[in-house]
């Protein structure tokens, strides 16, 4: 179903005592779809994640992006100039594990009381920022499938000063895909290594990829695009949802 007519707009998620603005783009075709959170980079729900949540929807699929740092930066929306990384690093450092993991349960109660989601196939994908998000939201019950893009920090850091993010790989639920660059000159090849040793301690249903590429490699906006490198991991991607979200 990738030319699937999709419609798209700005919903409001609510979250305890906040609202946090969100991405939605749904087929226009009637039926119940199995859903994909999209979590951001450090840029916001800037241009390149709204078109990739509308790629995943015309697969198919609910797709949803909400703003990770809307308590701090409410409507960031930024490009990847220099001034602009600076900005979003600042925003990520102020942002704390357990709110954000309480923001993808909110996304994920919304998504469910949307009529057209399946609630029980509910998958992320999330890039740099996000794919260090999508890979601590992979221990919630209800995710089913993780596509983690270069996922900075998880094998040292968390959000907020807590543990590393890889200690927590034993409580993973779903299966996981991870996708680095062997060129990424912000994650040692030694970092990805340790993660994917981790899954494989854990027995997590997993696979990892490496390209040759850098940083950013998935994004047609930045320097860093590769345009070989993001079509294939595009393709695992489909073969990620199709296989485990049907």
């Amino acid at each position: 179903m990738s030319n699937t007519e999709i419609s798209s707009t700005y919903v409001k998620v609510p979250s305890r005592d906040l609202e946090i603005d969100a991405y939605l783009a749904t087929p226009s075709i009637e039926g119940k779809f199995a859903a994909v959170i999209v979590v951001q980079e450090i840029f916001g729900v800037n241009s390149h994640i709204r078109d990739v949540t509308e790629r995943i929807a015309k697969l198919g699929y609910v797709a949803i992006a909400p703003a990770m740092f809307h308590r701090v930066a409410p409507g960031f929306d930024v490009g990847y100039s220099p001034e602009d990384i600076q900005l979003g690093v600042q925003y990520m450092q102020q942002t704390k594990a357990g709110e954000i993991l309480s923001d993808i349960e909110a996304t994920i109660a919304y998504l469910k009381t949307l009529p057209n989601v399946k609630a029980d196939t509910i998958g992320t994908i999330g890039f740099c920022f996000g794919g260090h998000v999508a890979y601590m939201a992979a221990t919630l019950p209800d995710i089913k499938a993780t596509a983690s893009f270069y996922g900075g920090g998880i094998a040292t850091s968390s959000f907020g000063g807590d543990s590393p993010t890889i200690n927590r790989t034993s409580e993973i639920k779903g299966t996981v895909y991870t996708f680095f660059g062997t060129r990424d000159s912000s994650i040692p090849q030694e970092q990805n290594q340790h993660i994917e040793a981790e899954l494989k301690k854990h027995s997590i249903d997993h696979r990892v990829f490496r390209y040759d590429a850098e940083h950013g490699f998935f994004c047609d906006q930045r320097s860093s695009y590769n345009a070989q490198a993001a079509s294939d991991a595009w393709e695992h991607v489909i073969e990620l949802f199709q296989s485990k979200l049907s």
